[in-house]
């Protein structure tokens, strides 16, 4: 994890599945366990990203915003953003195309 200020950077993997998708919850909530203002998620460089990976990110939304901090995802991937799209995440987590606009938000 990155630190800009009171602001995080957590970087996810290429893939996330069932396989790691506990981890990344686990990573996650740790992460929002420093209280940062902000816990950018940066999915920059994940191409793939299923249902466990999903709803690790929607609980860490829902933890943030019950502890008072802001969670925002980076998204490049065009299958990865239909993802979150199809669920309506856009309407509950900002989600950005670049880290750069993400940290300016």
């Amino acid at each position: 994890m990155n630190w800009h200020g009171q602001l995080a950077v957590i970087t996810m993997p290429e893939e996330i599945d069932m396989s790691n998708g506990a981890e990344i919850q686990d990573g996650l909530l740790a992460a929002l366990g420093e209280h940062p203002e902000v816990l950018v998620v940066d999915m920059t460089a994940t191409t793939f990203c299923d249902s466990a990976g999903v709803r690790a990110i929607m609980l860490s939304h829902r933890r943030a915003a019950a502890e008072g901090s802001e969670l925002r995802l980076v998204i490049s991937s065009a299958g990865v953003h239909r993802v979150f799209s199809i669920i309506g995440a856009g309407q509950l987590v900002q989600i950005h195309p670049d880290l750069a606009s993400a940290l300016a938000a």
